[in-house]
């Protein structure tokens, strides 16, 4: 099975990339049975993300998705384990062992990876994954001189382990302004908020692995992060796509992506 799925325009017009990291529902075959069966899939996929993103061709703009779980190993954490918040959330790990809740994955109720283990699905999964948004961003910046790399997101709008209050509508996640150029940031967030959603910046979620290693504006390299509350595209239960809500979501990202690369030309 191929461990990611890469969407091409019919014409590459457009500067912006996106990653969908967190969309996969696949187990390999050999991972499967070691996780418990009625947790299956695992509800802090990013349900329907790539649904909701599916125009992003009609703009020009190259897609790249998880095809796995990231209970196979998490495409959007540092790769050495190193905590991406120390607010006291709950963070899972690379190849995690609980869910959200802190509630054990593994049907041993193991509380590690063993660490061989960990090696063997970075070296499968993790790295080609960013291997190939590098090259994909390579591709972008030879054609048009710079680029913009949109990392996708959704949440439940409760999750207690990781925060007390619900999470608003829309966060935009900027590495606190350093991953992309204030003038793209902040039309992002303008644009954002325009539709009259709560869209907050760098908080609570400021941008995971993926934007923090591929943001570097100074190399005409910008990268942002997108995290959405799951009732905005899909149902109250946030278990079902709404074609309705998101198709007013994706309004709103189409309007964003345009103004984006209007002021990416200026560059």
């Amino acid at each position: 099975m191929e461990i990611y799925k890469i969407t091409l325009p019919a014409q590459l017009t457009s500067p912006v990339v996106l990653s969908i990291p967190h969309c996969g529902t696949s187990f390999p075959e050999e991972l499967v049975g070691d996780f418990k069966r009625e947790l299956l899939p695992p509800d802090d996929t990013d349900w329907f993300v790539d649904q909701l993103y599916r125009f992003a061709s009609d703009l020009g703009m190259m897609t790249i998705s998880a095809v796995y779980s990231r209970w196979v190993i998490d495409l959007n954490r540092n790769p050495e384990n190193i905590p991406l918040y120390d607010d006291g959330r709950v963070i899972t790990a690379l190849c995690t062992t609980t869910d959200f809740s802190g509630m054990p994955v593994y049907r041993d109720e193991r509380s590690v990876v063993d660490p061989i283990e960990v090696y063997r699905r970075k070296s499968l999964y993790f790295d080609p994954y960013h291997q190939k948004v590098q090259e994909l961003l390579n591709i972008t910046k030879a054609q048009f001189g710079k680029a913009l790399l949109w990392d996708c997101h959704s949440i439940r709008r409760k999750v207690p382990a990781i925060a007390e209050h619900p999470f608003p509508d829309l966060v935009l996640g900027s590495v606190d302004g350093t991953s992309a150029s204030p003038e793209l940031t902040a039309l992002a967030a303008a644009i954002l908020a325009s539709s009259g959603l709560n869209v907050q910046e760098n908080h609570p979620f400021k941008g995971g692995y993926i934007t923090r290693s591929f943001g570097r504006p100074q190399e005409g390299q910008h990268a942002l992060q997108l995290e959405m509350s799951k009732d905005k595209y899909m149902d109250d239960a946030e278990t079902t796509y709404s074609e309705s809500r998101a198709a007013e979501m994706q309004e709103l990202l189409r309007e964003t992506f345009i103004a984006l690369n209007r002021e990416l030309d200026k560059y």
